[in-house]
């Protein structure tokens, strides 16, 4: 009678349904189109496994209640976490209004709830950021990622894809998809 290690048969079974979870993953390219469903607007995306989340370009934000956001320009550190984070974190659960454009210039206005504050630093220095639950889809394929909301004016692509959306799903190909660029 052939008797199995206990441990062999462990590791066999993890390495199957790593292979079976690893079929169930789509490619994706560095660069991809992807619909924003509240928007009803799609986006040339880069595709970004270095950034942690997703972002998309989000301006003249204001709270469907009418309270104010405050202006964190200029503040000190001290002042963002002590006054700035606090207050924003107040209007999780609120509907957040706000416009968004595509790389076209094609823009709409976006309702939301606020989901989420979360601190970013970057060469301009921190700041604290909403993040919305917004409803991505790529090709046939629906996925909700909390989208941190930033002013991408200056930036090539308004949408960018992070982590959260890839994590579980996608593999990135970056010599897919070079022709969108």
């Amino acid at each position: 009678m052939l008797k199995l290690n206990p441990i062999f048969a462990g590791l066999t079974m993890m390495v199957l349904g790593g292979l079976a979870q690893a079929s169930e993953t789509s490619t994706v390219g560095a660069l991809e189109m992807i619909q924003v469903e509240e928007a009803q607007l799609e986006f040339l995306t880069r595709i970004d496994t270095g950034a942690a989340s997703t972002s998309i370009h989000a301006i003249n934000l204001r709270l469907e209640s009418g309270d104010e956001i405050i202006d964190q320009d200029g503040m000190s550190e001290a002042e963002l976490q002590d006054k700035v984070k606090p207050e924003m974190e107040s209007h999780i659960g609120q509907k957040l209004v706000f416009s968004t454009e595509n790389e076209k210039g094609v823009e709409t206005e976006v309702k939301a709830v606020i989901s989420d504050v979360i601190g970013v630093r970057n060469s301009q220095g921190k700041e604290y950021r909403y993040k919305v639950k917004l409803d991505l889809r790529w090709q046939d394929d629906h996925k909700e990622v909390a989208v941190n909301l930033r002013d991408r004016s200056k930036m090539e692509y308004k949408l960018l894809i992070g982590r959260d959306w890839l994590e579980g799903d996608y593999l990135v190909d970056v010599e897919r998809n070079k022709d969108l660029d």
